[in-house]
């Protein structure tokens, strides 16, 4: 279960795009390691043929580690976060 107290749990891209931290360069990132996330929270933005589409915590907890860089593309299956319930 995704909500058990202690477990890692890996956020990955839903298909092949570019991974965006912030909805522009001007404001901050939608989450850094050590950000208190909801379930469904918005985590960052993948973009794939000119659409945005939102990467959402499938849990709540705490982000432990940031996996992708910001601007980079990221393949189908790559991990972007890991966060501890």
């Amino acid at each position: 279960m995704a909500d058990e107290t202690g477990k890692r749990v890996e956020v990955k891209a839903p298909m092949s795009g570019v991974f965006y931290r912030s909805p522009s360069p001007e404001d901050p990132p939608y989450a850094e390691v050590g950000t208190e996330v909801k379930k469904k929270q918005v985590l960052g933005l993948l973009e794939t043929m000119k659409v945005f589409q939102k990467i959402k915590s499938p849990t709540k907890g705490t982000v432990v580690e940031v996996v992708a860089e910001n601007e980079k593309p990221l393949g189908d299956g790559d991990v972007i976060f890991i966060i501890e319930t």
